[in-house]
């Protein structure tokens, strides 16, 4: 196995200039990225995302079928041209380069002879990836999240990991998991939690937060789990060379000791073999040997709620869980973990006890506040989270500024794009004034642009109605309600 920190210091090659600046949507018709016409090309795809189907599918009935058995025969359906071709056209075509310089669309001018050349390298063995190039993007607190950007064939190389790897994990996975695993979403994820909460003695909620999970785990417990079901020692090199691979950032490289860039496409793979170790075997076991009460459980990768029937199994859940993460070089934020009465008698209880309304909580984006229906019932309202709302509309003006000069309706088109791609997730029953809300806000960041390089002065709502009605859309409720989700 690969040792991490043994290797030399990788060399990055020189930038390849792309030469391709086409329309995105010319990348999405295919249209030069092979030298054959596009039926072939086309026919070529289908066919091979059928056998790469079938593949996978008989490594996940054999992983079904053999419970604890070790895989020691993967690498060839890693580096099956399949798998590599169903891995690269699954990629996003806009995704920023690595530190090989490489686009997309670029890679994909002679994409055949590209995927030919890395599965042959894959199988002797002469494949050796790329650090990542680090990058930062803003968080809510203010401070930095880095991400990592990896060259586009380790992207390639990992996302066809990932999907032989997700055939004989995800049989082994725990149910209340929901993050980054096919079929499954953060609103399944959402609506289980709300339903643990409405259907289930739940009086107390564990909101739990790791400190920088991502860029803590530690390496050889990780190269551990992947080997309790891969046998297969030259997938479990690749991955060991991922990690060390290293990262780039202002033309110096550092190497990797601990954790694993997030952005990259093993990430939430890796993040969810970590979890289900350290954590989701360990909450089951503890569930069913020591609880007292009733619990429910939801995760979404590093992102988890417990609710409790009891304060007593609270707070002993919790006692344990800080020596749980501990021997796995994990830690609990001490600022953000949080135990808060929740629940259909919480409201009652705080106001016998003189204590004020229930506290809220957080979870993938929305505040679960304790509230009650028209009819007097107990309900969960979910509301768009205010940091969240507040950080998108900050991201709006700024983007603005910079198309200030654009024509209006490339403007208008970005803008309803936007206020479309929030209400998709935002959209939730009983969350329409805060879509709303966000919509109007978009329209004044809108006008307020405008107003700024007219030269005929502030452009008021009269002139801006026309404007709204033709390219940014009325906001509407699209998710289900969580029982049809969670049935």
């Amino acid at each position: 196995m690969h040792e991490p920190g043994k290797s030399d210091s990788p060399v990055v090659p020189k930038k390849v200039p792309n030469k391709a600046r086409r329309r995105a949507a010319e990348g999405l018709e295919e249209r030069g990225l092979a030298k054959r016409n596009l039926s072939q090309a086309t026919t070529l795809r289908t066919q091979g995302r059928a056998r790469v189907h079938e593949a996978l599918g008989r490594v996940r009935q054999a992983a079904e079928q053999k419970k604890g058995a070790r895989f020691t025969a993967l690498l060839h359906h890693i580096y099956a041209v399949d798998t590599l071709r169903a891995a690269f056209y699954s990629m996003k075509r806009d995704a920023a380069p690595g530190v090989d310089g490489q686009t997309w669309e670029h890679y994909g001018e002679e994409v055949e002879a590209h995927l030919a050349d890395l599965s042959d390298r894959l199988r002797r063995g002469a494949y050796r990836p790329l650090p990542v190039r680090r990058v930062y993007i803003p968080k809510r607190d203010g401070q930095q999240r880095p991400i990592g950007v990896a060259a586009i064939e380790d992207k390639i190389v990992q996302r066809a990991t990932v999907s032989v790897l997700n055939a004989i994990c995800e049989p082994e996975f725990a149910g209340f998991s929901y993050g980054a695993r096919p079929g499954r979403s953060a609103h399944q994820a959402l609506a289980a939690l709300d339903q643990a909460l409405q259907k289930k003695p739940v009086n107390w909620v564990l909101d739990a937060d790791l400190r920088d999970f991502f860029g803590s785990l530690d390496q050889s417990q990780l190269v551990r789990f992947v080997e309790h079901r891969i046998g297969d020692r030259r997938v479990v090199r690749l991955i060991g060379q991922w990690l060390a691979a290293g990262v780039l950032e202002d033309g110096a490289w550092t190497p990797s000791e601990t954790g694993t860039p997030q952005g990259g496409s093993i990430s939430p793979l890796a993040a969810n073999l970590y979890m289900h170790y350290v954590f989701d075997l360990w909450a089951q076991r503890w569930r069913r040997t020591q609880a007292q009460g009733g619990t429910a459980i939801v995760r979404f990768l590093d992102d988890f709620i417990v609710g409790f029937q009891n304060r007593v199994d609270a707070d002993r859940f919790l006692n344990a869980l800080r020596e749980r993460l501990g021997q796995f070089g994990l830690t609990l934020h001490p600022d953000k973990t949080r135990l808060l009465e929740f629940g259909r008698y919480a409201a009652e209880r705080r106001q016998r006890r003189g204590q004020g309304k229930p506290e809220t909580f957080q979870f993938l984006g929305f505040t679960h506040i304790c509230g009650r229906t028209r009819t007097g019932e107990f309900a969960v309202h979910r509301h768009t989270a205010g940091q969240r709302l507040r950080a998108k509309l900050n991201e709006i003006k700024i983007e603005l500024r910079h198309r200030w000069h654009d024509p209006i309706p490339e403007v208008g088109l970005w803008l309803g794009s936007v206020v479309r791609g929030h209400c998709q997730y935002y959209g939730i029953p009983g969350n329409f004034r805060a879509i709303g809300r966000f919509r109007n806000e978009v329209n004044r960041l809108w006008r307020r642009g405008l107003s700024r390089r007219s030269q005929r002065g502030k452009v008021n709502w009269e002139r801006m109605q026309p404007l709204i009605t033709r390219w940014i859309p009325r906001v509407q409720i699209v998710q289900p309600y969580p029982s049809e989700l969670s049935s």
